[in-house]
């Protein structure tokens, strides 16, 4: 039987020649046929691939942040405008006096769109000492002047109207020449006088001889002697037609100026406490007590002071008080109007004015006499210094200090009127409101800045007009 090699126990290394025995190793020669050994990490594979997509993935990481901040900032641009429009709620149109609004195209339309009509309620204006009409165009959003060419005192009565005069104080249109380049307004062919003056009128370029219409709504600022000595003194009838002496129950409390037939301007702190119109009583043409025996006495149907009147500070201290009936001008050379400061008067320092107040005579503590002083305008920071007013004095008052030194005695007359002449015509630029020369300080008078509340005083006569 032959014996099987690779079942022998003992090892053998087999050659093809044959097979030869090895003897057993040593202990000491025994190794093991396997080594483990601790393999060092590998260096990581280069792959082309993978800067690749970490630049994509950076890169769409800082698009979504950037998209996501500028959204955030539209956002934040869209609240800002959203918070914008809804607290200014006129941001696309203009304001009405009630909070409404209206589309800047619907101002000065010819159309009231306005719950109270104040859109079309400061469109004609008159301008400078010729009294030239101007109507606001919201087609060139520029004030136009009007040409002469087709207008008739029925086109004249309309546009006092439209301002705020009643139907009968119209005086007279007259025309004077212009050299503006701005173009013109013309007046329609077929004139409806029922209609709103505005929606009569069109736009042109050119006017026959350039002839433009001014306007006179009321016979104001004549019939008084310039040449007078600037020392105070008593006055003489008839030199101040638009003097009025307001009373309350016999007594003279205050003094006014006629601006109209209908209307007297004064000082809202004379009404202040007495607010009621049949309370008050107006005279007009008179220069001592006994003028209340030989002229009418007026009654008042309404007084209408300013809603921005502050006692504390005397800001806007002027008020308006409206007749019953007209006074009648036409029957007295004593009685007439003084004219309201039109747009573009310039009234400033040294401008020199006249002041007439019910006072009593040095040494006379008997019933007030009319007294009349000249005086000339004090530049208001001059006014608001430390050594003056010390602040006090604010856009809608004019200071002006008598010119005759020591003068400035206690005849104080609130609501009186300051008017200066310009251009052959008296104009009220202030109404009185207050003086500290009564308290022995020798300070300017404080005068209210009529022409300041030129709109205010227009918008008030519009809103209670005659109908």
């Amino acid at each position: 039987m032959t014996t099987n090699p690779y079942l022998d126990s003992g090892p053998f290394f087999i050659h093809e020649e044959g097979v030869r025995k090895l003897p057993l190793p040593g202990r000491s020669d025994v190794k093991p046929q396997y080594v483990h050994h601790l393999a060092l990490k590998p260096p990581p594979e280069i792959s082309h691939s993978t800067p690749k997509r970490k630049d994509v993935k950076q890169r769409c990481v800082k698009f979504t942040v950037a998209a996501v901040i500028c959204l955030l900032l539209l956002l934040l641009l869209a609240g800002i405008l959203l918070a914008y429009y809804f607290s200014s709620p006129c941001a696309h149109g203009m304001q009405c006096g009630d909070g409404s609004c209206v589309w800047e195209s619907q101002w000065c339309d010819g159309v009231k769109d306005c719950p109270a009509g104040q859109d079309e309620a400061n469109c004609v204006r008159l301008h400078g000492s010729s009294f030239l009409l101007q109507i606001y165009s919201t087609q060139t959003k520029n004030w136009r002047t009007v040409c002469s060419h087709g207008w008739t005192d029925q086109q004249g009565r309309a546009s006092c109207r439209t301002i705020g005069y009643s139907r009968s104080t119209y005086f007279k249109s007259g025309q004077q020449k212009t050299d503006s380049g701005d173009g013109f307004l013309m007046v329609k062919s077929d004139f409806n006088p029922e209609a709103f003056i505005l929606r009569q009128l069109v736009l042109s370029n050119t006017c026959p001889n350039n002839s433009v219409v001014t306007l006179r709504c009321t016979d104001c600022g004549s019939g008084v002697n310039s040449s007078r000595a600037s020392r105070a003194q008593m006055a003489s009838l008839g030199s101040w037609p638009w003097q009025v002496s307001l009373q309350v129950a016999g007594s003279h409390r205050c003094g006014g100026a006629i601006i109209s037939p209908y209307w007297i301007v004064t000082a809202a702190h004379c009404v202040a406490r007495t607010s009621s119109p049949g309370d008050w009583t107006v005279y007009a043409g008179i220069v001592d007590p006994l003028g209340t025996l030989f002229n009418p006495a007026y009654s008042v149907s309404r007084i209408i002071a300013h809603e921005g009147y502050n006692s504390l500070t005397r800001r806007n201290d002027i008020a308006l008080m409206k007749l019953t009936k007209a006074l009648d001008i036409a029957a007295s050379s004593k009685i007439g109007p003084v004219c309201l400061p039109n747009v573009g008067l310039n009234f400033s320092v040294p401008e020199k004015g006249w002041i007439a107040r019910f006072g009593r005579p040095e040494n006379d503590s008997g019933s007030p006499y009319l007294m009349e002083a000249q005086v000339s305008l004090i530049d208001t920071a001059k006014c608001n210094s430390s050594i003056i007013y010390n602040g006090r004095i604010s856009q809608d008052m004019l200071c002006a200090r008598e010119m005759e030194a020591g003068s400035d005695r206690c005849h104080t007359d609130s609501g009186g009127p300051l008017v200066s002449l310009k251009d052959g015509l008296w104009w009220l630029i202030g109404d009185s409101v207050w003086g500290e020369h009564c308290t022995g300080q020798n300070k300017p008078g404080v005068y209210g800045n009529v022409t300041y509340f030129l709109d205010w005083t227009y918008r008030q006569m519009k809103k209670h007009q005659d109908k």
